[in-house]
């Protein structure tokens, strides 16, 4: 296993067509095998630009200016694939909108119909996340449960993850773990996921008779991971 150092610094440029309030606020991540300045906007931590270890930090202000108009594309794209899921003031949940009701004094997020009670200020994204893992367990094992019974392939282990890049894996053993995030997604793309994890089950890789055995059991997984493909960048709180 290999071990990529990094150092998180942060940072505000702006361009020539760029006013105060456009500021772009940023982040470097000095990363030792980095060979050259690289500047993306990650749907987790925004504007994120890759330092090799012996560039000075003026590279990176350099870099965001530089590619300032692509940075605001990206970031507007990114809003406004968020807000299509879910505007302002609500949240998404397996396609439902939740209305968010910030609380003083509260530490727990609670659902209380289509209102989800949460902290306000600083503790609310922790909050969040704890009770989507929860309600991730919930959902996912109900479904996990009646896919592997009708398949008749049993699995070992439930994990819920975090996941940057991956939304579900099939390890060795039947041990299975799912990213908490697709409850922000319709059903309809969990259902597809969990049954993609099951077929695994049985057939290890992608060949013929894996997507057979899909197609069979989730005639309409192509849609679910379509819609994925176009939006699981948005899929963040």
């Amino acid at each position: 296993m290999s071990v990529t150092a990094a150092i998180i610094l942060s940072g505000v440029s702006t361009s020539p067509s760029t006013s105060p309030a456009e500021e772009i606020t940023y982040r470097v991540r000095r990363v030792a095998r980095a060979r050259r300045v690289k500047v993306r906007v990650d749907p987790h931590h925004g504007v994120e630009v890759l330092l090799p270890p012996r560039a000075p930090l003026r590279a990176a202000a350099a870099a965001v200016a530089e590619l300032a108009p692509w940075i605001e594309r990206q970031l507007a794209e990114l809003a406004g694939a968020r807000e299509r899921l879910a505007p302002p003031g609500t949240l998404p949940y397996l396609g439902e909108r939740l209305l968010a009701v910030p609380q003083a004094g509260r530490t727990r997020a609670h659902r209380s119909g289509e209102t989800l009670l949460i902290p306000s200020g600083e503790r609310a994204l922790p909050a969040l996340e704890r009770w989507y893992r929860r309600a991730a367990r919930a959902e996912i094992a109900k479904r996990l449960d009646a896919a592997s019974a009708a398949a008749g392939t049993p699995y070992s282990s439930l994990t819920i993850r975090n996941q940057r890049t991956r939304w579900a894996s099939c390890a060795s053993g039947g041990a299975l773990s799912f990213n908490w995030r697709l409850l922000l997604a319709p059903e309809r793309v969990l259902d597809y996921v969990v049954w993609h994890e099951v077929c695994h089950l049985q057939c290890a890789d992608h060949s013929p008779a894996f997507w057979a055995l899909l197609d069979a059991h989730c005639p309409q997984w192509r849609q679910a991971a379509a819609w994925l493909r176009e939006n699981g960048t948005a899929l963040v709180l």
